[in-house]
């Protein structure tokens, strides 16, 4: 394709990174990174504050280590984004009765109140993308999106 072609359709080619996952998963990611910021930054709260209260909330009495894993974080750092949920009064931590070695996690009253706020916001910022996919096309993303992470060496 001639130089003029291109700007005038004004997109570029991957070149040798074509069928490369990585690149287009960080426009992706850094896209919505940045507003998830904006999203926490009123709460004063961390990024992955919602994933992680939305973890939380959906596997109660789960390890912080399979809650680590699942939201691809060490496990010193959601422990870190759990120590500022829990002073902010949005996350309890108790210990486990079935293992007093663990704590059990629990998302408090006001930690369900802002969950429920920051999704509202996250959703209305990921509606563009749902819309341009549509429902049949999301479906596959996620199953596709789930895939690609679980193909993941562990490290």
């Amino acid at each position: 394709m001639k130089k003029d072609a291109k700007s005038k359709n004004s997109t570029l080619d991957w070149g040798i990174l074509g069928s490369s996952i990585g690149p287009r998963a960080r426009l992706l990611v850094n896209g919505l990174g940045s507003r998830s910021l904006s999203v926490s930054a009123p709460y004063g709260l961390p990024t992955g504050s919602l994933t992680i209260l939305a973890l939380i909330a959906a596997n109660p009495g789960s390890s912080q280590t399979a809650l680590a894993r699942k939201a691809g974080l060490a496990t010193s750092a959601l422990v870190g984004v759990v120590d500022q949920l829990e002073a902010h009064g949005l996350a309890a931590r108790d210990r486990s009765e079935s293992d007093r070695r663990r704590n059990s996690l629990s998302v408090t009253p006001a930690g369900e109140k802002a969950m429920a706020e920051l999704f509202t916001t996250v959703d209305a910022e990921e509606e563009p993308i749902r819309n341009a996919l549509g429902d049949k096309n999301l479906a596959k993303l996620l199953e596709l999106l789930d895939q690609a992470v679980a193909a993941l060496p562990t490290r």
